[in-house]
């Protein structure tokens, strides 16, 4: 039966969030608003944003389950603090029209089967959505010329977030190296080249001169649900659509700042259907329970919480954590994610609130997140798909449907045969698997 998502006010009422008179005025340079109308990569430092800063002390880590309430996920929360900063500047922005289409409501249904996919309908984000850029490598180096996010309109910053304390070793020279950088070769990709700009080094000093400079959120300008915003470190550096583990630490992080179940954060790689070559995730609120946040799954590497998603069309591998030593998991993920990266096999990451792996019915083991990576067939040149594009989204069982017909025929068969399209063969990921474990397993 199609039930429908809520609708942005309706979000606004559910969570508590301020009354409109409460919102915080955009942005503004001099008393006036300021866009963006160069590709100056400055206008980060030009401009100013609102600034949410954090620390360890406001991450909402697993706690235990009520009796008898499993992972359900049915428990309401108060919003956080990043919920409500979150919350009330993207809903100023659509009541300001800084969107490409009025969300609105979205109807949805919940397929009939084994594993819930859920189907919403969002004709505008299938018309509306940019043109995703010519890609032709998982490796591809970042082109200042293309559309990135140096060149969105400064309406569409919500706020810069960063984290204390911020460290800093005064000793590496950040801004000779990044410029380094930039001058790389047009014909070197990163991060597998060995010149200057591919170094271990210079990806440190990177790193670091972003986490100073921390992560805009950004909103998406054609929504695929509510909140649905983008986070990208300094815009200014021009890192290409290739995770880093600082990226992917901040991806859990902020999970862990919503106190709402239903915040996911997720990642597209070049060739995984990432429209722009331009460092970013993606974030927004789904209040409906995916079948992966308590599926059962097989250990591959446990010791290093590595599993694999096997009782799933889409089989992935899968990092389990309680909210501790983040830093040191980002790493091992990175070391997967880098793997595909020099291999140029397509991925897509999700980040979601989940139960333990190794027990996921069981009301006495507490809930955490839970880190999917599926490697697939690269989409180079590839024709979109009438119902629905396989991306991170997609992947995980939520279907974001772009016309009417193929939102009321579709069946949860029909959307298992076009996400299988884009899964690697059988040989291959197991070949894939085995090499990944003994990867994790000489660390």
């Amino acid at each position: 039966m199609a039930q429908r998502s809520n609708t942005p006010e309706e979000h606004r009422n559910s969570a508590k969030l301020p009354p409109r008179d409460y919102m915080p005025a955009v942005c503004a340079v001099n008393g006036e608003l300021e866009a963006n109308t160069t590709n100056d990569p400055s206008f980060s430092n030009k401009t100013s944003i609102k600034e949410f800063v954090y620390s360890e002390e406001d991450l909402i880590l697993a706690e235990p389950l009520s009796e008898g309430g499993g992972c359900s996920g049915t428990e309401t929360k108060p919003p956080s603090r990043f919920d409500i900063t979150l919350q009330t500047g993207w809903l100023e922005k659509m009541a300001l029209g800084f969107f490409r289409y009025n969300l609105g409501e979205l109807e949805t249904r919940i397929l009939p089967g084994d594993f819930k996919f859920i189907a919403q309908l969002n004709i505008q984000r299938g018309l509306e959505r940019r043109k995703p850029q010519d890609i032709q490598s998982i490796q591809q180096r970042f082109d200042p010329h293309q559309f990135n996010f140096n060149k969105i309109q400064h309406e569409e910053v919500l706020f810069q977030i960063t984290k204390q304390p911020v460290r800093v070793e005064p000793h590496l020279n950040l801004e000779f190296k990044i410029q380094e950088c930039k001058k790389t070769d047009q014909g070197e990709r990163w991060p597998t080249s060995r010149n200057a700009c591919g170094s271990a080094e210079v990806r440190v000093a990177l790193s670091k001169a972003w986490k100073c400079s921390g992560v805009w959120a950004v909103i998406n300008v054609s929504p695929l649900e509510f909140g649905h915003v983008l986070f990208i470190p300094d815009p200014a550096l021009c890192l290409p659509q290739i995770l880093t583990a600082d990226l992917i630490q901040f991806g859990i992080e902020s999970v862990l700042l919503s106190a709402q179940r239903g915040f996911r954060v997720g990642f597209n790689s070049l060739g995984g259907f990432a429209s722009v070559n331009h460092l970013h995730l993606h974030g927004f609120y789904l209040d409906h329970k995916l079948f992966i946040e308590s599926a059962s799954t097989e250990p591959l590497c446990p010791e290093k919480n590595f599993h694999l998603l096997s009782h799933f069309p889409a089989r992935a591998f899968l990092f389990y954590t309680n909210g501790h030593t983040l830093e040191e998991l980002a790493r091992i993920i990175q070391k997967v994610t880098d793997c595909l990266v020099a291999k140029n096999i397509a991925h897509n990451l999700f980040v979601t609130r989940g139960c333990a792996p190794w027990n996921p019915v069981n009301p006495q083991f507490n809930t955490g997140i839970r880190i999917f990576i599926w490697a697939r067939k690269s989409s180079f040149g590839a024709k979109e798909e009438t119902a629905f594009n396989v991306a991170l989204c997609e992947l995980a069982g939520h279907l974001p449907i772009k016309n009417q017909e193929d939102f009321s025929t579709i069946t949860e068969a029909s959307a298992v045969t076009i996400v299988q399209q884009y899964l690697l063969p059988e040989d291959e990921f197991s070949k894939l698997t085995t090499e990944l474990v003994k990867l994790l397993s000489e660390e």
